[in-house]
């Protein structure tokens, strides 16, 4: 019996050691638990220092028969008061994260989380039932309290090794599986690959650029417009995401820890393609609340989400005030600089650093300037203001320029109320610009030095001023990007 007692005391230790190293090194997904608990949100940091505290000292008692009783009392009072949440949340229909080891395992309030206390509980009965004096046999036979403590540490110490040993190994293996995913994709198919037209996955719409307009089912049928969207009056997060993304799946535990942290300051909106019973096998609830299917990835090709998982950040306006940020840990960027950015600061916007910008002039006011259009009439910054202006890059010689003429023309010829007004910035023959037929002014910019004030890198491209003459979008390098600005999805949209 004493061999028995010996092995449970240490059994319960090594149980609530583990669980403690296990929420000490994972705060924030220790508070989350405690929110789905329906711990009120001021309890919820204090106790994620506690209850770690508290397992530890348990375990610590547990190890020595001086004071198992008393561990074995504090054990069995912890269980009892997780055992009762349980019991509440699935009488409400729910099942929240029990979170009861951390980042180590965590799993949905069920049958096994509850069994497993019920055993834990029934060993912390069976030790406070043989009393004070009778808790098996010692850990050392010596009867100095300091050797006794320093044995107690060393177990303790060793426990944490092993939890870090299994964190890294399952750390290992999400990396594993995520690499395979991508060597999965990238041996779908044993076709050459035209490679002409790839381009980096974090290369989607310009910021300041009007998120594409949408009609979507949520996963509940109801249908979802952007102007919906916008009615919560608040930033928008779009993650676009798929039943078949692993990377995806893996991601799941902070969207849900970002649902409630960012709950306050922005909507985060996941689109996803496939049925709706796929994508709930695929991410449970962890998405639920505001999920909506494409039919295809027609969303997706408009937002230029090329990959998944993709998140997009939308501001009050509607339009882009991020860089795409492809990947987990792209996103994980993206998010880590919403958390600690004031969004309700005007012009705010989140670079990522991505390969085709160098910068932007967003928040600053356009250049001031007077000069003369093709046509000999006097052009000053004065005439930006008023009026949403897309200010135009051009030349004369530049080929991408002539392939879009037409288009570019055209639209300008038949711009409707709501449309930005367009200014034209040029250089060389008089003559030669004003044959382009533009109904907009185009500025004569000779060396394009007013031109280079508002950020221009070549041409074609473009920058959105508002109608406070204040610059409001990263440079739009390229027709399709002017488009974006110009609340075009494509040129072929040009006489919507």
């Amino acid at each position: 019996m004493d061999i028995f007692l010996l092995i449970l005391r240490l059994s319960l230790a090594a149980v609530f050691a583990i669980a403690a190293f296990g929420k000490l090194f994972d705060r924030e997904g220790a508070e989350k638990a405690f929110g789905d608990f329906g711990i009120p949100e001021f309890l919820r940091g204090p106790l994620a220092k506690f209850l770690p505290a508290a397992e530890l000292a348990i375990a610590l008692a547990l190890l020595f028969v001086s004071s198992s009783w008393i561990g074995a009392i504090g054990a069995a009072a912890l269980l009892i008061v997780f055992l009762g949440g349980m019991f509440y949340q699935l009488a409400q229909g729910n099942a929240p994260d029990c979170h009861c080891f951390g980042q180590l395992h965590s799993e949905p309030v069920g049958i096994t989380s509850i069994v497993r206390n019920l055993v834990l509980l029934a060993m912390a009965g069976f030790l406070m039932g043989q009393g004070i004096s009778y808790q098996g046999l010692s850990l050392v036979n010596s009867t100095q309290d300091i050797m006794q403590f320093i044995v107690g540490i060393v177990v303790l110490g060793l426990l944490g090794a092993i939890f870090f040993v299994l964190r890294r190994i399952s750390d290992q293996q999400n990396e594993i599986v995520r690499r395979i995913e991508v060597m999965e994709m990238l041996g779908q198919s044993s076709l050459p690959v035209e490679r002409e037209n790839v381009s980096h996955p974090n290369e989607g719409l310009p910021i300041g650029a009007m998120f594409p307009d949408f009609e979507l089912p949520g996963i509940n049928g109801d249908m979802v417009t952007l102007k919906i969207i916008r009615a919560a009056k608040k930033p928008s997060l779009f993650v676009f995401i798929s039943p078949t993304c692993t990377p995806c799946r893996f991601l799941v535990p902070e969207f849900e820890q970002w649902q409630d942290e960012l709950k306050e300051k922005i909507n985060l909106v996941f689109v996803s393609s496939g049925t709706a019973e796929a994508n709930e096998e695929k991410f449970g609830t962890g998405v639920r609340r505001q999920l909506l299917l494409q039919k295809d990835r027609e969303l997706a090709v408009a937002a230029r989400a090329k990959w998944t998982p993709t998140a997009i950040l939308i501001d009050l306006t509607g339009r882009v005030a991020s860089h795409t940020a492809a990947g987990d840990n792209a996103i994980r960027e993206l998010v880590g600089k919403i958390k600690s950015d004031d969004l309700e600061r005007e012009y705010t916007h989140f670079t990522l650093g991505n390969e085709s910008t160098s910068g932007t002039q967003i928040g600053r006011k356009a250049p001031e300037f007077s000069l003369q259009d093709a046509k000999g009439k006097s052009i000053t910054s004065e005439d930006l203001k008023g009026k949403t202006t897309l200010v135009t890059f051009w030349g004369l010689e530049c080929g991408h320029c002539k392939n879009m003429l037409d288009d570019l023309r055209n639209w300008d010829r038949s711009r409707k109320n709501g449309d930005p007004q367009m200014l034209i910035f040029s250089e060389g023959d008089s003559a030669a610009n004003a044959a382009l037929d533009f109904t907009s002014p185009v500025i004569i910019d000779e060396g394009y030095k007013t031109a280079t004030e508002f950020g221009m890198f070549g041409t074609p491209s473009a920058v959105l001023v508002n109608d406070k003459g204040v610059i409001v979008s990263e440079t739009a390098i390229g027709a399709p990007d002017i488009w974006a600005l110009a609340g075009k999805n494509s040129a072929q949209e040009k006489n919507k």
